[in-house]
């Protein structure tokens, strides 16, 4: 049995619903936004720091700070008592 591809379409487009506007709603930070925000500290914070506050894996972690420098943060790497700790220069 063949089916009308114009109908199944159709009812497709049928259930999906508009979501409504935004009318000045804050919205909550991304996780990204957050991550930013704790790099800012003049200390600076370890992997397993970071990973703990978001619930992360290491590497997760590690490739968040990645897509940060692809996106053109200065994110620098450096050692506090025998750990790698990240920080953001503002």
């Amino acid at each position: 049995m063949t089916t009308n591809r114009k109908s199944q379409s159709a009812k497709a487009s049928a259930n999906v619903t508009d979501a409504p506007a935004a009318s000045g709603a804050r919205r909550s930070p991304t996780k990204i936004e957050q991550l930013l925000a704790m790099l800012k500290t003049p200390d600076g914070l370890s992997i397993e720091e970071l990973s703990n506050s978001f619930g992360w894996l290491q590497h997760t972690t590690r490739a968040a700070l990645t897509g940060l420098r692809k996106k053109g943060h200065a994110v620098i790497r450096g050692k506090q008592g025998g750990v790698t700790v990240y920080r953001i220069s503002e």
